[in-house]
């Protein structure tokens, strides 16, 4: 179950991703992220509220645990990887192919995989480790195929803030499975709706503050706002993808280097995107690896049945 999930989360990251290089498209970034938290928080505070003054949605799989500083300290955290993430992830996003930013993104299970080594002792059998090598391989072949576009990989600032957004979002990754793990497998043990509820909470205000302070007042000196109802669209399909994400973590035996790798499909999605409607470049190379990478996730899928 938790693995379907996965995959129904990776589907709709994808399409989280193609309105949000859409929404980008000579935009400004910072009023776009924070209009992003401020959506994704609206969608929850009615289950935050509904949850503390009532028992409409006691026993659901909506209802959102009541808890103190002890914790809402990890929730804070959590918060700034995670808007640390985006924000890098936005810049690189909206001045690189989404084609080239997909699959540099997708080098996040390798570096979860190693991570879940290490701290969860996480452990692969065959199917699995063939499907991941198949998809790391796809990834960096994905890559490879991107420099046909004249984008040079050691010296343009925009790939290394997509790196930066993918390490980050790594670390964010083992540290949702610290939080969903019950105590006596050395987590914390959170509710998944307080996490995801109250971190977006967090980030809304966090982005408002950069928004006054940063943006507002050179906002004349810089690329304009202008709406885009993909702004909605990509609150609406992240907050979902992120609650079947979490939900997926919270069951028994889910690993987290599985769910992580699955997740980056996405990239699938995204592609057909930027192929269909925005006319990117170098396609039939990337075709060819794209489908090591549908056949990595087949093998993920088989291995862990």
């Amino acid at each position: 179950m938790w693995l379907v999930l996965a995959f129904l989360s990776a589907t709709l990251l994808g399409f989280y991703d193609s309105f949000k290089k859409k929404a980008l498209k000579d935009n400004a970034v910072i009023p776009i992220l924070f209009l992003n938290t401020l959506f994704s928080s609206l969608i929850f505070l009615p289950f935050i509220i509904l949850s503390a003054g009532s028992g409409v949605l006691d026993g659901s799989i909506f209802h959102v645990a009541s808890g103190g500083w002890e914790v809402h300290k990890y929730i804070v955290l959590k918060s700034c990887i995670v808007l640390s993430s985006w924000v890098f992830g936005y810049f690189g996003m909206k001045n690189l192919p989404l084609t080239i930013v997909g699959p540099i993104n997708a080098t996040r299970p390798v570096m979860v995989l190693l991570g879940a080594f290490i701290v969860f002792g996480e452990r692969l059998n065959l199917y699995q480790w063939i499907g991941v090598a198949l998809a790391v391989a796809s990834f960096f072949m994905l890559s490879r195929s991107g420099k046909k576009e004249g984008i040079d990989f050691k010296h343009d600032r925009w790939i290394y803030f997509i790196v930066a957004a993918a390490m980050l979002g790594a670390v964010s990754g083992l540290y949702d499975k610290y939080l969903m793990a019950p105590a006596d497998n050395g987590g914390v043990g959170l509710d998944r709706m307080i996490v995801q509820s109250w971190y977006n909470i967090y980030q809304c205000f966090m982005m408002g503050a950069m928004l006054m302070l940063l943006w507002y007042p050179k906002r004349k000196d810089t690329t304009p706002f202008h709406w885009d109802w993909g702004i909605i669209l990509v609150s609406i399909f992240l907050s979902v993808a992120d609650f079947v994400y979490f939900y997926a973590l919270s069951l028994p035996c889910a690993m987290i280097s599985i769910v992580s790798m699955v997740r980056r499909g996405s990239v699938i999605v995204s592609f057909l995107f930027g192929a269909a409607l925005l006319h990117e470049k170098n396609l039939k190379s990337k075709v060819v690896d794209l489908a090591l990478v549908l056949l990595g996730m087949i093998f993920l899928y088989f291995g862990s049945k």
